[in-house]
């Protein structure tokens, strides 16, 4: 039986969705949910199907079509006000990153799935991708691991939001880096030292470089170098990788299959399962796991740390200091408490005691629909 879906946002990243969406098998796509109708209707037909009802209100459409789950696919600022009127109308949802606009905002929203029970999943693409996946089995056979970089070169004129945002290399681009690195590593980060600046010919407004250096749990080393106004010689959109342990390196081009030098041998890893293929993967992963019950990579409790990586980072860069996570999560805690409206959802942020204990942990309700 396919999963019936409203997706809310039609525009340039909506329109990729909308394509994703028409070609997988075990989900239909039942409404359209955009403020601009128009951009709605032109949805509706790159789904393959004029006739998709459109809308402005998400929760009066999804009641008229009978919907089972939502795609948040909008601009980040608004993920957090249409992620939650999902939630509290009893529909599990699937987000694009980040989850949400402040890392305060991102924990309200675990802290709504776990008081509804209706799972919220961060699509982050860029964790599906099966050369990601044999990377880290590569990493894995290096005996340990005691240092991981990522450099990234691209120079894509996007205009639009993007080339208006502050910090947008950091906050738009380096999330699915940093991502990747907790899921390569396999472990959490501690803290961060930053630089962000803006070359003289940038096209960006706000900062397109940046250079970070995380220390994550075991005392292991991330280094990010990235730019996104580097014309000439670019690197893969997903980076440019290299892990090294007392056994050896493992090198990741970001577009084909990765390698390791063990003191000369090549590493020859156990494959993996496929993952499937960025947006399409995470769909299907979504799909899996509003059926089964199970969490999934990418559920909002586990994608937190991932934000917060970015918050740490510009904070760093601002400030010229090395920043502590745990700080900026128990800033963000105190913030979301300060705002929260929703008793509920309150009621569940005041029962968490550390913070990184609640998201490694998550709740055993959020992963089922319930």
């Amino acid at each position: 039986m396919t999963l019936r879906v409203v997706q809310v946002g039609a525009g340039g990243m909506g329109r990729a969705w909308l394509a994703t969406v028409a070609a997988d098998p075990d989900v239909e796509l039942v409404g359209i949910v955009d403020l601009d109708l128009d951009a709605a209707r032109a949805g509706a037909a790159v789904a393959g199907d004029p006739t998709i009802p459109v809308g402005t209100d998400l929760t009066a459409l999804a009641t008229e079509t009978g919907a089972e789950a939502v795609l948040d696919i909008t601009v980040p600022v608004a993920h957090h006000p249409v992620t939650l009127e999902a939630l509290r109308a009893g529909l599990p949802v699937l987000g694009e990153k980040p989850a949400a606009q402040t890392v305060a905002e991102a924990l309200s929203l675990a802290a709504a799935a776990e008081a509804t029970g209706k799972l919220f999943m961060v699509s982050q693409s860029r964790r599906y991708n099966d050369h990601l996946v044999a990377f880290r089995q590569h990493v894995r056979g290096l005996g340990g691991v005691g240092g991981l970089s990522t450099r990234f070169a691209k120079a894509p004129h996007f205009g639009g939001f993007r080339e208006e945002m502050d910090d947008v290399l950091l906050l738009d681009m380096a999330i699915h880096a940093f991502d990747s690195a907790r899921y390569v590593l396999e472990r959490d980060p501690m803290s961060v030292y930053c630089e962000s600046w803006n070359p003289s010919w940038s096209w960006y407004r706000g900062d397109a470089a940046a250079a970070a250096v995380f220390t994550f749990e075991d005392d292991v080393r991330y280094v990010y170098d990235g730019s996104w106004c580097a014309p000439g010689a670019e690197t893969s959109w997903n980076g440019d990788w290299r892990a090294s342990g007392p056994a050896g390196t493992a090198l990741w081009d970001g577009d084909h299959d990765p390698w390791s030098d063990l003191d000369g041998a090549p590493g020859a890893p156990d494959a993996a399962p496929s993952v499937g293929n960025e947006i399409a993967g995470a769909l299907a992963s979504f799909v899996r796991a509003v059926r089964s019950g199970e969490r999934p990579d990418g559920e909002v409790h586990g994608n937190v740390m991932s934000l917060t990586m970015v918050d740490a980072a510009i904070a760093s860069a601002r400030t010229g200091r090395r920043i502590v996570i745990d700080e900026v999560l128990e800033q963000a805690h105190a913030t979301a408490l300060e705002v929260e409206q929703d008793e509920a959802i309150r009621e569940r942020l005041v029962s968490w005691g550390s913070v990184r204990s609640a998201l490694a942990t998550g709740s055993p309700d959020t992963a089922a629909l319930g």
